[in-house]
Parts: C-alpha cells; structure tokens; sequence
C-alpha cells in the first residue's frame, strides 16, 4: 500500500512540476488510480498512474446537474407519528404538560424546529383506541390500558389535542382508525365485558367529528370549526399479527370501512395496509376506495455479523461505520418491491413508519451516534430518488425519553431538561428546510451520496460525504446555467461522537455562504446546498 507522502512527479500534460500527497483508491481499468490529497486529507484531483514516471491527470470530482424537473416531490417526506406508548417509552405523557393541560412548551419549542410536515396519530395503539373515550370534557375521559405497550393510557391527550398539535406547528395530521382491531382478537376481547374493537360506523362518525362543520358532538365540545382532517389510514400491521385478519378478509374489511367514511367526506385521503405481499390483493379488492399503499421498515445493516448491537458498535468504529454505510440498500430494495406491486394499480405508497430495528439498551444507542446520522442521510436520499410513487415517509418514533430511534430526546422531568433532536432528527430537520419543490437528475461521485431537486432558479442538493476519513472536494455543474454561488448548510462531527443532553447542539448545522463553483465536502458529513444560478 502506498503511504500518504509529498513527492514531486511530472503530471502528463503538465508544464510544470507539482508536489503531491498521493493516496490509494480503487483499480481502474486504465491503471491504479491514486488521489491526490492535501495535507488535511481532503482530495483535491485524481490521477491514473501511466508508468513509473508519468501521470494522467483526471479533473476533480464533478457533480454535474440536469435542471430538467424529473417529478414533483411530495411534502410530506419528512413525516413524524405520534403514538402513546405508556410504560415502553414516555412518549406523549411526557410531552403533555397535566397541571396547565397543554403541550409543554419546551417540547413545542424544539418541535417546531424539526418541523415534520405531516405527524400520524396512531400505530399498534390504534388496534385498541376508541375515540369517544378521548374527547369532550377532561373528567369525562375514560383511562384505558395500552395492550401492546404496558400500563395506562390517560386519555387526556384526543382528537383535539392531536389536532391542536399539528395546527401549531403547521403540520398536516394523519389519523389512523381501529379497523377492528385488525383481526386481533386478544386485542379486541381482552376479557369479559371489554371490547376493543371498532367498526366501519366508528370510523365514519371520526371522520364526520373531524371534517363536517355542523357535528354536534364536536360543537358541543366547544369547537365550532371543522379540525378538517384530510389523510386516514385504515389498518395498521394487519399483515404481522397470525393471529389477526389474512389478506382477504384485510381487504374487504378496508373496503367496508373506506366506503363508509366517504359517505361522510368524499374528499378525504384514504390509506390501506399493503405491507407483506399484500399490496397487488389490496388494490384489486378495494382499490376504487384508496388512495395510497401504507408500509413500514425496521431494519439493520444488511450486512452478515454486524456490530450493529449491544456496545458492541465501539469496539471497531471502521467495521460499524461500513455496516452503517450499507443500510441504505435494504431501503431502496424494500421500496423497489413495493414499487412492482402497486404500479399497475396507479397507487402511491405511504411508508408511515421506518427506522432501524437493532438490538440493545434503549433499541440500541449505536443510533445516537453520528455516524447513525450519516446513514439515515443516504436513506433519506432513497426516499428522495423514489418521490414519483412514495408520497409519505419517516425514519423515527418521534419523540420520548427512552427509544434511540425517536427524532427528539425529551429528558424527564420535562421542567429540568431541554428536549434534543437525536442524529435522525438533524438531518430530517436539516434536509426538511433546504429541499427542492421538483426533483432534478445529479451525478454522484463515487465517494458522494447526492440527490438534487429545485425551485424556480434556486438548486438544492443534499449530500453524503460516504468516507469516514477523507474529504472530498468537487466542482459543481448546472447544464445551461451558470452558479453565482450559494449556501451550504453543514453537519460534519466525529462519527464515534454520540449526542447527550449534554451536548445537544453537538450536530448543529453551520451555515457557510460561498461564492464560485467549488466545495469540499469534509469528511463523515452531510450538507444541504442552495445554489443560487443564472441562465448560462
């Protein structure tokens, strides 16, 4: 292996020698290709070794953008779902301030700054959830037990909570309503004289709660105005469960109840469980009710023996880094099937929950970590790439004191801490605010993770420095326009560095104006880019 040295060779081309810090990269099949580093590690030109004496030199690294808008981006890629979770994690009890019965406003406050476009309420917990029980005045509400998480659930948290939420960080709400406890009988028949389950009448009258401006029930409550509720997921991991409905009776069921919530509002937006092959059945069934095809991800490195568990991740950060760095694969090979299935149908997909599944303390605190950030980064590219059919996205649980894979850290009791945004959070809120209205074609570097969208004259990239050493720096290129300059928007931290509420701005990102046509994108980072450009 070479070492990283400063020597003087003659360039082929070159009137001149130049002193070059050579660094080893990939075979070529025109020779060994060597990069040429300054002495901070960050590339600056490659070369392809000719013979022993002269060079080839290759121009830098080029990122070069086709402005041609591909396919309109949906805004709602950086969704967040709410769901009481009880004695597993916090959750929203920890969020729901009890003696001023409100939102705790720290909790609103960092919120706000993650910004999710749309947040769900809803998840297993909607299998069990009857929406009377949660509405109207405060001691009327009726505790529940949550089934699938452990212990109580006040109720003190409803449809005009929710709602309430949503509207004050102007994000659009999605509800998921019990289709029946999805078939679960443990869960809709606990024991005797308790039922769980929700019919297709439960349902409408929601919808009716929400969106008919002339509800009683809801005007009674004291809200005269329609909350005006346009998504509705019917059916929630109905595929997982054995011991739930099969993918028939899944189907006709969602039928039922999407006919009858459209009775009340033909205008809403109707999602249905297509999750375990059960997309092309569910379309077939009950497609002329929906709109899109909801599915979820839990996944790992993809990569056999990963250190992706435990503590296991410190003892060799190279190792987990590449585990890491693969993550994205499963997502692009989990949405290309999804694709296949509901393409002939003409339907959308909804992936209304998806993160990492991995093994350990707190599901793992690998995910606190940047180097975490980083890969959620490349998957949130994935997403990007696939926006003509994946109209809904997320990558966290939201919010909580306990699961790693929420967006935000709310540190308990809420009065003596600063709720934080978690690795995933940064980039969702980073990428949330700097992104694009029409996707756009760029190349990708082999180091360089990019995706690129636009609006107007204003270009967007978001990209992934991929080496966990080495910077890379490239030159940007717009066909037919000229870049005066831009903004970047940087997150570049130590990849074994693994955010506390200690350090919660350990991962905030650095605004960096620039002007020309050159970056260097540090090493382990993800940066959001404006372009500002003229017609060439």
């Amino acid at each position: 292996m070479i070492n990283t040295v400063a020597q003087k060779y003659r360039i082929a081309g070159s009137k001149s020698n130049q002193s070059l810090f050579l660094y080893p990269s990939y075979q070529n099949f025109c020779g060994i290709e060597v990069c040429i580093i300054n002495k901070y590690g960050i590339k600056l030109y490659r070369i392809y070794m000719l013979n022993g004496k002269e060079y080839l030199l290759v121009e830098q690294d080029l990122i070069r953008i086709c402005p041609k808008p591909r396919f309109s981006l949906s805004p709602f890629l950086y969704m967040q779902f709410m769901e009481p979770l009880s004695n597993t994690d916090s959750s929203v009890d920890a969020a729901w301030d009890y003696v001023n019965e409100c939102w705790h406003p720290r909790v609103m406050d960092t919120v706000k700054y993650l910004a999710p476009t749309m947040v769900r309420w809803g998840g297993c917990f909607a299998s069990y959830y009857r929406w009377k029980e949660a509405v109207g005045p405060r001691e009327q509400r009726i505790p529940m037990l949550n089934l699938c998480w452990d212990g109580l659930f006040s109720n003190q948290v409803g449809t005009k909570e929710f709602v309430d939420f949503c509207r004050q960080i102007e994000a659009e709400p999605l509800i998921v309503v019990n289709m029946e406890s999805d078939g679960r009988k443990h869960w809709a028949y606990l024991k005797p004289g308790m039922c769980r389950s929700a019919g297709p009448a439960e349902a409408a009258e929601w919808v009716d709660y929400c969106n008919n401006p002339d509800n009683v029930m809801r005007r009674t409550h004291g809200d005269d105005e329609p909350y005006n509720v346009r998504y509705w997921q019917i059916g929630n991991e109905t595929s997982y469960d054995p011991r739930g409905f099969d993918c028939e009776t899944a189907a006709g069921r969602t039928l039922a109840f999407a006919r009858e919530m459209r009775k009340v509002d033909p205008s809403i937006k109707l999602i249905a469980w297509g999750d375990s092959g059960w997309a092309e059945r569910m379309c077939e069934i009950a497609g002329e009710e929906i709109d899109m095809i909801a599915f979820h991800h839990h996944f790992g490195s993809g990569l056999e023996d990963s250190p992706l568990y435990g503590t296991e991740y410190r003892k060799d950060f190279s190792r987990t880094w590449e585990h890491l760095m693969n993550a994205y694969r499963s997502m692009e090979e989990r949405i290309r099937e999804m694709r296949e299935q509901v393409a002939p149908y003409g339907k959308k997909l909804a992936m209304t929950e998806g993160h990492f599944a991995l093994p350990g303390r707190n599901r793992c605190e690998v995910l606190s970590t940047w180097a975490a950030g980083v890969a959620y980064a490349r998957i949130m590219h994935v997403h990007q790439r696939n926006g003509d059919i994946l109209d809904i996205a997320t990558l966290a649980d939201f919010f909580g004191n306990r699961w790693q894979v929420n967006a935000i850290i709310i540190p308990t009791p809420v009065r003596q801490g600063i709720p934080y945004l978690q690795p995933v959070g940064w980039v969702m809120m980073l990428y949330r605010h700097h992104v694009g209205k029409e996707a756009i074609s760029a190349t990708n570097p082999p180091e360089l993770d990019v995706v690129a969208s636009r609006t107007g004259n204003r270009i967007y990239l978001h990209v992934v420095n991929t080496l966990m050493h080495r910077g890379v720096r490239v030159r940007l290129e717009v066909e037919g326009m000229k870049i005066k300059g831009g903004t970047a928007y940087e997150i570049a931290a130590e990849p074994e560095f693994e955010i506390t509420e200690l350090t919660p701005d350990a991962f905030k990102p650095r605004k960096k104006d620039f002007e020309g046509d050159e970056w260097t994108f540090p090493r382990a980072s993800v940066t959001a880019m404006e372009l500002e450009c003229v017609q060439a």
